[in-house]
């Protein structure tokens, strides 16, 4: 699959975000105005002494307080950095700057865990099987797609690729040759509206990479892959989320359609996603639609078939009867 994991566990990572970054700086730059001011000699003033380097810091305890109030910008207004010392207006201008980017790279971490677009896609399901029948006279790829959250993706496009193993007329041979399919959609683009689970088809008509596929074709052994990419806006957090999935060749079934799964019950619509992969089997003619487009005629003939229905053969039921055996006295003799 085209998903790609991180080297790092998810639960260690998890865990360093957690922890409190700013904890270990408070002590730093507690130590810090702590030793400024007993190198100052502000922990225990003489008379006739200076202005201290920072106002009532008189212990570790008040350094730390001091500490707090700097890196928070809480400024209760009892200690304040004076002009006299200039390693101390320095050492302010830097844990200012450090609680700055504490500040960033906690915003940052939090942001991180509170979007995580890709737990995002992994409610967005895509059915196991896609299928091949015919609609509005015509083969359809079809395939059938759900969103399990009740918010909604914004502005969600779907593409779809075949990617198989071609030869070019020069004899160059491409392992891995990407080819666009276009999707039916009735607002136009590859624009979808995920209200509720949505059939995507494609008809595979004469610019179709699919219009010489037959139904032998759709076995393991076909170099044929179908990527489906669907992408979107998140809601809730803005970002943008994707979730893919690829169909082989024997992931497609030929003949078969989805089941519904979107009913109405007093006035609201209600979605039985216990069936959302399943299908039923319908009639589909056995050729290529390269092969349906040149005879028409395969088409009324299947049509006529399903009009009259299969033929039922009555079973009767046989009693079993048990033999009589008699026997004759001339028997016994």
């Amino acid at each position: 699959m085209l998903s790609r994991k991180g080297i790092i566990p998810e639960e260690y990572v998890l865990t360093r975000l957690a922890e409190d970054p700013t904890e270990p700086s408070w002590l730093l730059f507690a130590m810090a105005w702590w030793l400024i001011a007993f190198a100052h000699g502000d922990l225990a003033p003489m008379e006739g002494a200076g202005e201290p380097c920072v106002t009532s810091i008189h212990s570790f305890s008040s350094a730390f307080l001091f500490s707090i109030e700097v890196q928070v910008t809480i400024g209760f207004g009892g200690r304040m950095v004076t002009e006299e010392c200039p390693l101390a207006i320095l050492v302010l201008i830097v844990q200012n700057i450090v609680g700055l980017m504490i500040n960033a790279i906690m915003l940052g971490c939090i942001f991180m865990k509170t979007a995580q677009a890709h737990r995002r896609a992994e409610t967005l399901i895509f059915s196991k099987h896609a299928v091949i029948a015919l609609r509005h006279g015509r083969l359809c790829f079809m395939l059938r797609v759900g969103d399990l959250r009740k918010s909604m993706i914004i502005s969600a496009t779907i593409h779809m690729q075949v990617v198989r193993k071609t030869t070019s007329p020069e004899g160059e041979v491409v392992p891995l040759h990407q080819v666009d399919i276009p999707m039916e959609n009735g607002v136009g683009g590859n624009s979808i509206f995920l209200v509720a689970p949505l059939i995507i088809y494609h008809v595979i008509d004469a610019n179709s990479p699919l219009y010489d596929l037959a139904p032998g074709d759709l076995h393991h052994h076909q170099d044929l892959e179908i990527i489906v990419i669907l992408e979107g806006v998140v809601e809730t957090t803005g970002i943008t989320t994707q979730a893919r999935t690829s169909y082989l060749a024997d992931e497609i079934l030929w003949g078969q359609r989805f089941v519904p799964i979107v009913a109405e019950e007093d006035g609201r619509y209600s979605v039985d996603y216990s069936k959302f992969g399943n299908t039923i089997k319908v009639p589909t003619p056995l050729c290529t639609a390269r092969q349906l487009d040149e005879d028409r005629s395969l088409l009324d003939a299947l049509t006529l078939a399903s009009a009259r229905g299969p033929l039922r053969k009555r079973s009767v039921a046989v009693a079993k009867v048990k033999p009589k055996f008699s026997i004759s006295p001339d028997s016994l003799s």
